[in-house]
Formats: structure tokens, C-alpha cells, sequence
């Protein structure tokens, strides 16, 4: 394949998660650029161009193993997705929601600086393409009920669920109680 004229190779990978599936792992040499779910509704296509080298997708699949047995909390992965400046800064609004917290469209466009996007900003969210490494799926709706997710609502609801169990027994009630706090508040 060639970017700007230059050759560069693709690689992808799969990973079985146990929980939701197995994930498509695509990178280059500058790092992850999409883990797509087997459930969604418009799977990823492997290119043909793209080399199968699961070497490079190591440190990826020990984090993303240690997040599905609940011990990993955020991800320190070279990222490398491509989008709109707007979409770029909402994946990284995303990115600060904590572990076992959800929160709305409304704080995530607050975050942005446009508290006006609301719709812009779920549709940011949805071609969020580093799903669970860019944590999409702990937007809700205002009125507090799971809406759209790349994998299918069966899967955010997984995750959700994997995250509060995992967070519920690591915290303290009082410490429970101050993020459920934070979460309604936005």
C-alpha cells in the first residue's frame, strides 16, 4: 500500500476476548489504528495488502487481556487513529472519562469546548475507531440509557458491567459514592 507516495505495511491480528467476542487488530508503525468487533453491524474488511503478524499486536493483547480480567483501568498503547480534528478531540475527551464511570454526550461536548455539539459529538463517538482503548462506551444518554455502540448494546452493556464490578471491588462505598456522584452531575 502506499501513503503520500511512500510504502508502508498494515498488520492486523485477531484476539478473543471471552467476554464479547473476537476483536481485529489493525496497526502500522505508528500504532493502533482500529480494533473493530466481530458483532458489529458493517465488520472490518481485511485488505489484502495487510500482513497477519501477531508479534506486533503483543503488548496490545496483554493489556487488552488484563482489562477483560478486570486488573487493567487505562491503556498505554501507541495510537495512531485518523479522523477529523473535532473527532480526534473528542476520542480524547473519551479517554479521560474514568473506569467504571459513565457520563452523557452533553459533558463529553463540554469537554470539547462546544456544549452546543451534542449530536456532532455522538457522531464522533461513533467512528471512534479504538473502541474500549478509547472508552466509547461509557456515553449514555442523558436520560441515563445505554444508546448506539459499533459493537452492538449487548456488548457496551459487557463492558459496563465488566468495568462497575471490577471498579465496585476495589473501592470503598464512600469512594463508589463520589463517582456515581460525578457521573450524574454531567
Amino acid at each position: 500500500m502506499t501513503r503520500l507516495g511512500k510504502e508502508y505495511a498494515m498488520f492486523y491480528d485477531y484476539f478473543e476476548t471471552g467476554l464479547i467476542g473476537t476483536l481485529t487488530l489493525v496497526a502500522d508503525h505508528q500504532g493502533l489504528r482500529h480494533i473493530a468487533f466481530a458483532t458489529s453491524r458493517t465488520p472490518l474488511t481485511v485488505h489484502p495488502d495487510w500482513r497477519r503478524d501477531a508479534a506486533i499486536f503483543t503488548e496490545a493483547k496483554t493489556q487488552l487481556r488484563a482489562y477483560f480480567k478486570g486488573e487493567r483501568r487505562y491503556f498505554d498503547l501507541p495510537l495512531a487513529p485518523e479522523g477529523t480534528v473535532f473527532q480526534k478531540a473528542v476520542w480524547q475527551a473519551l479517554s479521560t472519562i474514568p473506569y467504571g464511570s459513565v457520563t452523557s454526550y452533553k459533558w463529553v461536548a463540554e469537554q470539547v469546548g462546544n456544549p452546543r455539539a451534542v449530536r456532532a459529538v455522538g457522531a464522533a463517538n461513533g467512528k471512534n475507531p479504538l473502541p474500549i482503548v478509547v472508552p466509547c462506551h461509557r456515553v449514555i444518554g442523558s436520560n441515563g440509557t445505554l444508546t448506539g455502540f459499533g459493537g452492538g448494546l449487548g456488548v457496551k452493556e459487557r463492558l459496563l458491567a465488566l468495568e462497575k464490578d471490577a471498579w465496585q471491588s476495589a473501592h470503598t462505598p464512600a469512594e463508589r459514592f463520589t463517582d456515581v456522584a460525578w457521573a450524574l452531575k454531567s
